[in-house]
């Protein structure tokens, strides 16, 4: 896969480092944690023949500005999803249909929600969205979250606790959640390895802020009844029947026009089963905001 890269500004001397490809109408692709744009170069090359894909390295992640924490604002979504309208009006696109992967669906929520004049299309991998993230999360099932607790604590302890072995950290993740080895190879697990080094502090801060001003954000949206306004697909692991919710429900709760596709892979999706995700987002590009959700079952 062939990337062409720039240095973006974007907000408060805040610069995305981007990776973009292909040519055609604009999508653009947020990477999860502990990744990097690089995560997208299965899918991006799948999509490339008929859109320009845009993977940029989310504010405080990879090759992009890492701001220090001057407040809740500097790692809340809503922040880092006003940087990816920023981008992309930057690149020239006022609208763009918008994928995002773990962290990076975090931020494509708030920014869809912030700005749905600019988001066409939102494609969300493997996430709720926050506020439904931290009401599901409890009990003993609580431990497969234990990263989310660890970082939400103030600044301070956890980044020296992650700092202090940052390879056995992120690569726990790594090698926990997904269900094929082989999709990262030691190349790329090793380009992951060294952007979390240097990304400590910045990733915990952006953990912190899901831990309070985003879920005041979310609140916010479902107090007046803001929903997702345009189609939106979502692709998930079966873990909500796994940990006693319905993942689906929650999140027809946020997007009217919503077609919610379990998948039987592991977290990773985007280079565990990138075919898939490939078809889905195509599919999604097919939709408008008139026509029915429906659900589908995704094989890997």
């Amino acid at each position: 896969m062939s990337f062409e890269y720039v240095r973006v500004p974007v907000a408060g001397g805040v610069a995305l480092n981007t990776a973009i490809t292909g040519t055609g109408s604009p999508i653009v692709m947020l990477h999860g944690f502990p990744q990097t744009h690089l995560m997208w170069r299965h899918v991006a090359t799948e999509l490339s023949a008929d859109h320009t894909l845009i993977c940029p390295d989310l504010r405080g992640y990879g090759a992009s500005d890492k701001p220090a924490e001057a407040g809740p604002d500097t790692y809340s979504k809503r922040t880092m999803g006003a940087d990816i309208v920023a981008l992309a009006k930057a690149l020239g696109h006022d609208r763009f249909a918008l994928a995002g992967h773990d962290r990076g669906a975090l931020v494509a929520i708030r920014a869809a929600l912030d700005h749905p004049e600019s988001v066409t299309h939102l494609a969300s991998l493997d996430v709720l969205p926050t506020l439904d993230m931290w009401e599901v999360m409890r009990g003993v099932n609580a431990a497969v979250g234990f990263h989310l607790y660890l970082m939400a604590q103030p600044p301070g302890l956890a980044e020296k606790m992650i700092a202090g072995a940052p390879d056995d950290f992120f690569g726990y993740f790594l090698d926990r959640w997904t269900s094929d080895p082989e999709a990262i190879p030691a190349d790329v697990r090793q380009a992951y390895l060294k952007a979390g080094r240097a990304a400590v502090p910045s990733i915990v801060a952006d953990y912190r802020a899901s831990a309070g001003i985003d879920i005041e954000h979310d609140k916010a949206d479902r107090a007046a009844g803001n929903t997702l306004r345009m189609p939106v697909t979502v692709l998930q692991q079966d873990w909500g029947s796994k940990l006693g919710f319905d993942a689906a429900a929650r999140w027809r709760a946020w997007a009217p026009d919503l077609d919610h596709v379990p998948v039987r892979c592991g977290h990773f999706m985007a280079e565990e089963a990138p075919d898939l995700v490939a078809e889905e987002i195509r599919r999604l590009l097919t939709r408008n905001p008139r026509q029915p959700a429906f659900a589908r079952r995704g094989e890997c």
